[in-house]
């Protein structure tokens, strides 16, 4: 396997691989259903594969909820409002990933809860450096340079 081309920059083999994606999903509103919790998880797991390339095996994905008279936007209280962030190793996707990504989450988004999301939801991609973060007691770089 050779270098490919991200954002660029030419990436050494062993960050093709693009692991260890965090996904917190903060939802206002009702109370979700468990099938609706369920589909976040599946599906934002499959998004974090299919258009960010990162490993489904080791996607987190944590479905939280606010207090639903806690959320406004524009200072006006709003029924159900949402925040997506998802974390990943910084130089692994490109800015098209990225914004496809962001895309497809949105569409996810309003099938699972409907067409009263406002359309003030922000989906944010934040990008960590390797040797800031990592899984089971070892940094994303370490692996990088094990590799």
């Amino acid at each position: 396997m050779g270098s490919a081309h991200i954002g660029g920059s030419r990436l050494p083999p062993q960050m093709m691989e693009r692991p260890v994606p965090f996904i917190r999903i903060t939802v206002s509103g009702p109370t979700l259903a468990s099938n609706q919790v369920s589909r976040l998880q599946m599906e934002m797991t499959q998004l974090m594969a299919a258009v960010l390339g990162k490993r489904a095996d080791l996607a987190s994905v944590l479905v939280e909820q606010a207090a639903g008279a806690g959320w406004a936007i524009g200072g006006t209280p709003v029924k159900i409002a949402v925040h997506v962030d998802a974390t990943i190793t910084a130089g692994t996707n490109s800015a098209e990933e990225k914004a496809r990504f962001i895309e497809k989450t949105m569409r996810l988004l309003k099938s699972v809860l409907g067409s009263e999301l406002h359309p003030a939801t922000y989906v944010v991609v934040t990008e960590v450096p390797a040797n800031a973060w990592g899984y089971d007691g070892r940094t994303q770089q370490s692996r990088q340079l094990a590799a």
